[in-house]
């Protein structure tokens, strides 16, 4: 089979799985278990529309459970750094599809209440991450983590301007659906 037609056919299964009710993640595998009780410091909280849940109805994430997650890497240069760096985490798709997320937008709340609204078509175009890592450490408070949403600004053009830069959230601590 052609690569091209591969990749649309696995595109169309993916999407059927995860209409299913079923988490899949991008790389095409289903997590197991589809989501446990996270056993250290949540560092990461998701409510609202969504089908699977480990902790009084909202889906809550320690830092290993994420870890656990495919991880992708990416360098691109940010607003907030004077050179490219290195983030490395879950794809936000990847998370969201674990929890058996539903809805068209995200608000991302950080740290210190900053909210900002993303919408569900970007995590599916683009491979925005959850980072935890930064040029291979995890980030500390103090430096925008221990979660960061980065989207993938050096490989899309269009991604470098101030709607996208506003909705890459640092020091992430709860995601919404809606």
């Amino acid at each position: 089979m052609l690569p091209a037609r591969r990749s649309a056919l696995t595109g169309l299964l993916l999407c059927a799985l995860s209409m299913s009710g079923s988490p899949v993640l991008a790389d095409g595998t289903a997590p197991s278990p589809p989501l446990t009780a996270p056993t250290g410091p949540v560092v990461l909280s998701i409510g609202g529309a969504l089908r699977h849940t480990n902790q009084g109805g909202r889906a809550e994430f320690d830092m290993a459970m994420l870890e656990r997650l495919p991880q992708v890497s990416f360098r691109t240069q940010t607003p907030w750094y004077p050179t490219a760096r290195k983030f490395t985490g879950p794809l936000l798709r990847d998370v969201l599809n674990l929890v058996g997320a539903q809805g068209q937008t995200i608000e991302a709340k950080a740290i210190n209440d900053y909210k900002v609204i993303l919408p569900v078509a970007d995590i599916q175009r683009y491979d925005v991450i959850v980072a935890r890592l930064i040029d291979d450490q995890p980030m500390p408070l103090r430096d925008k983590g221990p979660l960061f949403i980065i989207y993938p600004f050096d490989r899309h053009a269009e991604l470098r301007n101030s709607v996208y830069y506003g909705r890459s959230a640092w020091q992430l601590k709860r995601l919404e659906l809606r």
